[in-house]
């Protein structure tokens, strides 16, 4: 009777006029358990999609057409259709606190950060199937997650352990084990670099995966906790929230550029097709937009404690409604 009663709104949101021709952006609100759709050029909410429990996280499927949500508490996947909001299947999975798909779109990994595990599903597409494929135990608390670019071996940030795991995805071992520092956060591969929040700090460590060693440490900001490559080879964003800033690095040199004051704790970033940033404010139960060329900051409300975001733009729908049809079979 409950999955009755949530998929009842669920229908009736998704019939919303305009809702798939505006560009919205996919609020994921952890205390105020659900994922928010909000109108970016209004700041209206079209619709709001239930979970059980707390979610945190979420990730676009390889071919771009299934929006993943975790939701850690509830002990549940969410299936979202990017383009309505509709949720296409629900699948048990354990405590799934982050996701992030291979570069090769074949697997799907996944940190349990309260039960200090790590699972490795094989990803099929067109079902929209997980198979369970192994799970790790890399230390205390996973966290977020990065991948080499050949797909064979995923990097995990272990915030209780103060260290980054390197796992194996041939053999479903942890290979090697690097101390960063205190509560390493989010984490992404970069020009043969692993680059590391370390949220218990204020720096983002540069780890070489080869030599296993920190190379660097960059001062962003206290609270150091994700990073984010801006599309097409732009600058790389990093933010604090303890400091409530966000730092530009330069992709080359990863030195710091320009530092912007974004009051409210950022803490996930999504880059829309102009360029800016819509962020998560974590502190203040707010949607942020910063204008990286003129720092400017606006502010909408949403829901409490929001975390993980997605910006989706018209072009994504575009691009499916033009796809030829699927030949029928006779």
């Amino acid at each position: 009777m409950r999955r009755l009663a949530l998929a009842l709104p669920l229908l009736a949101a998704s019939l919303l006029p305009g809702a798939a021709t505006a560009e919205v952006v996919f609020v994921v609100n952890s205390m105020d358990p659900g994922v928010q759709v909000v109108d970016t050029e209004t700041r209206a909410e079209i619709r709001q999609i239930p979970v059980l429990r707390e979610p945190h996280h979420l990730v676009l499927s390889p071919a771009r057409d299934v929006l993943l949500v975790g939701d850690s508490g509830g002990n549940e996947i969410l299936f979202l259709d990017p383009a309505t909001g509709e949720v296409k299947k629900r699948e048990r999975i354990a405590n799934p606190y982050n996701l992030e798909f291979s570069p090769d779109g074949k697997t799907l990994v996944v940190t349990g950060l309260r039960r200090d595990q790590v699972d490795i599903y094989a990803w099929d597409g067109p079902t929209m199937g997980l198979t369970l494929l192994g799970r790790v135990k890399p230390g205390d608390m996973p966290s977020h997650i990065a991948y080499r670019p050949d797909s064979k071996m995923a990097y995990v940030t272990v915030q209780g352990s103060r260290a980054v795991a390197a796992i194996d995805l041939e053999t479903r071992q942890v290979a090697w084990t690097l101390q960063v520092g205190r509560e390493p956060a989010g984490i992404i591969w970069h020009n043969g670099r692993l680059l590391v929040g370390v949220m218990g700090a204020d720096y983002v460590a540069v780890v070489d995966p080869e030599a296993r060693k920190v190379e660097r440490q960059i001062r962003v900001g206290r609270g150091a906790h994700a990073v984010f490559p801006s599309p097409g080879g732009g600058p790389i964003y990093a933010t604090s929230r303890v400091d409530s800033r966000i730092t530009a690095l330069d992709p080359v040199t990863l030195d710091v550029m320009r530092t912007y004051e974004v009051p409210g704790g950022p803490d996930c970033i999504s880059f829309d097709e102009h360029g800016r940033l819509w962020t998560t404010l974590r502190w203040n139960r707010q949607l942020g937009l910063l204008d990286p060329e003129t720092g400017a900051v606006t502010t909408s409300p949403v829901g409490r404690s929001p975390h993980g975001i997605f910006f989706r733009a018209k072009s994504l729908v575009q691009a499916r409604n033009e796809a030829p049809a699927a030949p029928v079979e006779r």
